[in-house]
């Protein structure tokens, strides 16, 4: 089974890394819908971005909160960002291989835990501004 799992992470990282294979697979579908899932994975590095950013504001400008809260946060929109830019590149090239097989397009629980993820955080900013406007 390790083995399995190995291979399989393996394959991808080579499609990942040389994208250019993706050409031996199935038919090349409608150039429609590339640029479109070229578009989507365009999204998702923006909200990865805006996730790095997000974390770096915090850290840098909510100074009314504790440090370590503070760095707890910024380290989960950190952390979140990464997450989406891998997980970006993962969905691009299922959706790619899936649209070359003829295939259904992959389903992922991935944008409702990102959008619940990123409302809990919100959450939690507004938490500590008010707590720490309330220390003062």
């Amino acid at each position: 089974m390790i083995e399995r799992l190995w291979h399989g992470l393996r394959d991808a990282l080579r499609l990942w890394l040389t994208p250019e294979r993706m050409r031996t697979e199935g038919t090349t579908p409608d150039y429609r819908f590339s640029l479109a899932n070229e578009r989507t994975f365009l999204a998702w590095i923006r909200t990865a971005l805006a996730l790095v950013a997000g974390g770096l504001a915090v850290d840098q400008f909510l100074t009314g909160i504790r440090p370590g809260p503070r760095a707890a946060i910024a380290v989960l929109l950190l952390a979140g960002g990464a997450l989406c830019a891998v997980r970006a590149v993962n969905h691009w090239l299922r959706t790619e291989r899936a649209m070359r097989h003829g295939d259904d397009l992959p389903l992922s629980r991935f944008p409702v835990l990102l959008a619940l993820g990123t409302a809990v955080a919100a959450l939690v900013v507004v938490a500590g501004v008010l707590l720490g406007e309330l220390g003062r």
